[in-house]
């Protein structure tokens, strides 16, 4: 099983075709534990204003491209936001 930095550098290169068993771990990992589980989506609550969530959906087994981009957009707000405190 991969680790998270992994799966993440894995997002960057290729965001199309990522498992959503690995998107949600990737999310668990920075966003914690999603709000809404247990349908075909889960949610995740982000600390920004007017942005405040991440959301990712199950497509046979899939997270959609565009979805991942947004998960590897959230993680570099979250890191240059840390960084720059």
């Amino acid at each position: 099983m991969a680790n998270v930095s992994d799966i993440v550098e894995q997002m960057r290169q290729t965001p199309k075709g990522i498992r959503f068993a690995d998107a949600c771990r990737v999310c668990d990992c920075f966003f914690g534990k999603p709000r809404q589980k247990g349908s075909s989506h889960r949610i995740y609550k982000t600390i920004w204003q007017g942005d405040p969530r991440v959301n990712i959906q199950n497509v046979k087994g899939k997270a959609k491209a565009y979805q991942v981009r947004q998960i590897l957009r959230a993680i570099e707000r979250l890191e240059y936001e840390s960084h720059s405190k």
